[in-house]
């Protein structure tokens, strides 16, 4: 299992546009090839930096298989113009479990 965690800063006062559209986006995730969840989590000390957090089967079910599809086409249609900057994105394989 991989974990995708996109730190996403958004335009000052874009935040509920933003949770919008990734609300409205969470269908296309649901439906690419080894999607296993979604979660956005924001930020309470910077509440327009945001962590997008998505659970994949594989690295390329993510660079590959969505990045190259018409869904992430229409993701960054629905949130692509609140990004302040462009999200930081890292996979994470989980190393300790710790309870």
């Amino acid at each position: 299992m991989i974990l995708e965690i996109a730190q996403i800063d958004v335009k000052p006062g874009m935040e509920q546009e933003f949770e919008t559209g990734v609300s409205k986006a969470a269908p296309l995730f649901k439906r690419a090839k080894g999607c296993k969840g979604l979660a956005l989590n924001r930020s309470v000390e910077k509440p327009s930096r945001y962590r997008l957090f998505v659970k994949w089967d594989t690295i390329e079910n993510h660079t590959v298989d969505f990045r190259g599809s018409a869904d992430f086409q229409e993701w960054r249609k629905l949130v692509g113009h609140c990004f302040a900057t462009p999200p930081e994105v890292e996979h994470v394989r989980n190393a300790v479990q710790g309870f």
